[in-house]
């Protein structure tokens, strides 16, 4: 990972420092007794608790890693500062699918906090690329693999 800046919403901020501490504080101890468990059963070469508790280690300080990187380099978008007469970054907008007539809303994101499940979605994506700058009223086309999909943009909250 690179040292470029990481967009994160406070919601989003909030939520890696969470994981962040959680696995700086719980997981380490429990896969430090996970590891004197599988120690004590002895002959580490073929011992698979063993091996299992080191790789999922490994992994876990990874991601210690990563999510400290992330945190140096966060660059946090406020909600009192957004502007609700055009969409950015931690925008809430809610669109209406032209085609289909279906009101859909989503919450633009850096992309360490995109989640479509969530109905967060990166203002890297197609989607989010289209609506940066965009105002209440405007038609949003975005080309998928399906084809153009067109929105009307209805609604910017913070």
């Amino acid at each position: 990972m690179s040292n470029e800046e990481i967009i994160l919403t406070q919601e989003g901020l909030d939520k890696v420092e969470e994981e962040l501490r959680e696995l700086k504080t719980v997981k380490r101890k429990e896969l430090a007794e996970r590891l004197k468990v599988a120690i004590s059963y002895g002959d580490l070469k073929e011992n698979s608790e063993y091996h299992s508790a080191k790789d999922d280690q490994a992994f876990m300080e990874t991601r210690i890693l990563v999510l400290e990187r992330m945190l140096k380099n966060a660059k946090v978008v406020q909600a009192d500062s957004l502007n609700r007469n055009e969409v950015s970054v931690g925008s809430v907008v809610t669109l209406n699918d032209i085609e289909f007539a279906e009101k859909i809303e989503y919450r633009v994101v850096g992309s360490a906090e995109a989640n479509v499940a969530e109905n967060k979605i990166s203002y890297e994506s197609p989607l989010g690329k289209e609506l940066i700058g965009k105002k209440v009223g405007d038609i949003i086309s975005v080309n998928a693999p399906m084809g153009i999909l067109k929105y009307e943009l209805l609604e910017i909250r913070a």
